[in-house]
């Protein structure tokens, strides 16, 4: 079993990795600048690389930090709301696909990626009050599947190549 010191450091160095991430995410153009929003989520590479390495208590302390660190750092309170909508809902769903053990890595990342979005619709329509935004799920459904594919590969990689008894 790993020293406490040892856990905080590791989830401490997660958490600073997944920030990077999102900071370098934001500088990059939009993947597609005619649909606002799109990203391709690459500090969940990290969650799910702790998902499967560290267990899913890990995986959450990282992912919830993270949203809410970039928010406070890069955002605002709208900001907030939306990623904890997704990252809350897409953290139940692989926790429950991984749970199952039907599914690869890059699957289990297939879902928390398109049910991200999800979250962040269900939050929109909820704080502006209209179902329209709803319409938006079609395009997103097919982004957070290139997207949730990218980053399960990723992810895949670092949970082949990183020996566990390094992490």
């Amino acid at each position: 079993m790993k020293s406490n010191a040892k856990n905080v450091a590791a989830l401490g160095l997660c958490t600073a990795l997944a920030l990077i991430f999102s900071y370098v995410e934001l500088l990059l153009p939009p993947l597609f600048p005619a649909i606002p929003g799109i990203k391709m989520g690459l500090a969940n590479i990290i969650v799910l690389f702790l998902l499967y390495r560290r267990g899913g208590v890990s995986a959450a302390i990282v992912s919830l930090l993270r949203v809410i660190l970039v928010s406070i750092l890069f955002g605002n309170l709208m900001m907030l709301w939306y990623s904890l909508g997704g990252a809350i809902l897409s953290l139940a769903v692989m926790l429950f696909l991984k749970r199952l053990d039907l599914f690869s890595a890059v699957g289990v990342s297939i879902a928390g990626a398109v049910s991200h979005n999800v979250g962040q619709v269900t939050v929109a329509i909820l704080l502006l009050g209209t179902m329209e935004i709803g319409y938006y799920m079609s395009v997103l459904l097919v982004t957070g599947t290139v997207a949730g594919v990218f980053v399960g590969l990723c992810g895949a990689l670092l949970i082949k190549k990183i020996p566990k008894n390094m992490f």
